[in-house]
């Protein structure tokens, strides 16, 4: 039985859901079965996260939900004004919401690359959010993942997302506590995403706990506070309703 407690923090985590499908094989099938799921019986997800390719689909068959896509995804981009374009295109097609993969490779031979990369992304989103991907797992040391952080601040992104997913090492808490101090630092005004094997309602509720911890009471809400997933959706309901759950690995 999921006491009270757990199965408020299960829909307010659900709440902040970015419900992805960016499978190489997706198809409009898929994108529509996202969309219906996107419908909760414990509430709307926050948005939900496809290939670009799929946001007109998605915008004339669910006009309801937020939609965020991606650009340069998932390999990162040294060409910003190509990945703007790329952004520009999505947002006319239907787009609320852009994740970009910042170019990690070059960040520390190239100080101040992904603030300029960042910022020509930004200025085609216009008021639109803007999600920056650190990649963390590939950035090899705490200084990196910190260095990443501000410039992708400096840049005008509105979220700091951890991952991809597409790597082999993805979220962790140790990361996203460095990503979340800088937002802390700039202010707080900059939303923070968790994204990459999150399974089980307990990781998912770990982030949420953290980016609470680090930024403050009240923080982490659909707003300045997202989950990127697919499977985790299924855990969260289960807890939120009560009803047996599926077993999950933990992946910290």
């Amino acid at each position: 039985m999921t006491d009270h407690s757990e199965a408020d923090a299960a829909r307010a985590l659900i709440a902040c859901l970015d419900l992805t499908n960016l499978n190489d094989d997706c198809t409009e099938a898929d994108v529509a079965a996202l969309c219906k799921r996107a419908e909760t019986p414990q509430g709307r997800v926050a948005a939900i996260c496809i290939w670009s390719r799929f946001v007109a689909l998605a915008r004339s068959t669910a006009p309801q939900l937020r939609i965020a896509t991606v650009v340069n995804f998932p390999h990162g981009s040294d060409d910003p004004e190509q990945t703007a374009r790329d952004a520009a295109s999505a947002l006319a097609a239907g787009a609320d919401e852009i994740d970009m993969v910042i170019d990690y490779r070059l960040l520390a031979d190239a100080p101040g690359h992904v603030e300029r990369q960042v910022r020509a992304v930004k200025q085609a989103a216009g008021p639109k959010l803007l999600k920056a991907i650190l990649e963390t797992g590939e950035l090899e040391t705490p200084e990196l993942i910190a260095q990443a952080a501000r410039e992708a601040l400096a840049g005008g992104a509105d979220f700091l997302k951890t991952s991809t997913g597409k790597t082999a090492r993805h979220a962790s808490l140790d990361a996203a506590r460095i990503m979340l101090e800088a937002i802390a630092a700039d202010g707080g005004t900059v939303g923070f995403k968790a994204s990459g094997g999150i399974r089980s309602f307990e990781e998912a509720r770990s982030y949420r706990e953290l980016a609470e911890s680090v930024c403050g009471a009240g923080w982490a809400g659909p707003a300045r506070f997202r989950i990127g997933a697919s499977s985790v959706l299924g855990d969260l309901l289960a807890v939120a309703g009560g009803t047996a759950r599926a077993t999950h690995k933990a992946t910290y």
